[in-house]
């Protein structure tokens, strides 16, 4: 009886408002895909190990995977990739250019949501820094009871949606006084993502002095065995696509799908980006211009890998104009997507 009085006398005198105890806001964490911190050796090996350490991403046995990793892969392609980040590194900043419009779009939505103080907005990536443990920690520090979690992909996939939830998730497991959270659906049908990539097309295409026959949407590949377990992936991209085409009112030959980025022994989805290129520039197409509906922000992917690397296996195979068409990026028409999708998912927490 003792010990239940004293336990009863000292919970009525802990403090019921503690001073360091913040509430009553709202966070948005915009979280992209990742960057190196430089393009150095070590940095470039550090990103890829975690990168590539990602079971969503590697869905091999580890048995298997890793000591291809830890034998191979891990030896020669940080060296090889980390050229490749310095072609299109952005030197005013010292960063990716990932980095630098994934921080310019935290900023100008946390401009455009100004008029709800209780909404704070930042940023993370799923891999490298900074990251989304790390983030959500401090928004919840910050006084955030409630958080939306935004993955940057318009079209969902295990590998890229799905990790940025099992990151945030992963971080909430290890906290005693979680904050609720949502998480952002894909939007690869909403009408204003739709409105903003045919917009992007028509407005490069229209400062071209020739015109393409043909426009590629090329999307970030899978490998098949992914597509045939269930994941929606490629439903996704394909009906981007279509909306696309349908909102320009194109036929179906003027934009079509292609996936790029394959890594690996496995078959990917196809078709191939660089081998349409080469198939349609050997076939006697002179003009065609690619752009990557399922970036939100160029990266190395898209400024690298297709702005330089597919515009010379077009050329190579005979082709004479090529374009590639940039992502939305912080524009304002990328920034109007953002801000819709994001003012419709916080519906009810303001």
């Amino acid at each position: 009886m003792k010990n239940s009085e004293s336990t009863e006398q000292n919970m009525a005198s802990l403090p019921t408002d503690h001073p360091n105890v913040r509430f009553g806001k709202v966070g948005v964490l915009l979280v992209n895909l990742g960057t190196p911190d430089a393009t150095d050796y070590k940095s470039m090996r550090r990103y890829l190990r975690e990168f590539l350490s990602d079971k969503r991403v590697i869905e091999w046995s580890r048995l298997f995977w890793y000591p291809i990793l830890y034998g191979i892969v891990l030896n020669t392609r940080p060296g090889k990739v980390g050229k490749a980040y310095d072609t299109i590194w952005n030197r005013d900043l010292d960063e990716s250019y990932l980095r630098t419009y994934t921080r310019n779009q935290s900023d100008q939505l946390s401009l455009a949501l100004k008029g709800h103080p209780s909404i704070m907005v930042d940023w993370a990536m799923r891999y490298g820094q900074p990251s989304i443990a790390d983030k959500l920690t401090a928004l919840k520090d910050a006084g955030c009871e409630r958080i939306l979690l935004f993955p940057l992909y318009p079209q969902y996939a295990a590998s890229t949606t799905a990790t940025v939830n099992d990151k945030a998730f992963e971080t909430l497991m290890a906290m005693r006084w979680q904050p609720a959270l949502r998480t952002v659906p894909p939007y690869h049908d909403d009408p204003a993502y739709i409105e903003a990539i045919a917009g992007s097309i028509q407005s490069h295409l229209a400062g071209l002095d020739w015109e393409p026959e043909r426009v590629l949407a090329s999307f970030h590949g899978i490998p098949q065995s992914y597509f045939q377990k269930g994941d929606p992936y490629h439903c996704h991209c394909m009906k981007t696509t279509r909306l696309v085409r349908e909102h320009l009112g194109w036929d179906k030959d003027r934009l079509m799908t292609t996936f790029q980025s394959r890594f690996g022994p496995e078959e990917w989805l196809q078709p191939y980006t660089d081998k349409t290129l080469e198939k349609l520039a050997q076939e006697g197409m002179k003009r065609i211009a690619v752009i990557n509906p399922g970036f939100v922000s160029d990266c190395l992917e898209t400024l690298e890998e297709i702005a330089v690397e597919a515009g010379e296996t077009f050329h190579a195979n005979g082709g004479e104009h090529f374009s590639h068409i940039p992502c939305l990026n912080d524009r304002p028409s990328g920034m109007r997507v953002i801000e819709a999708v994001v003012r419709r998912e916080l519906q009810g927490w303001i």
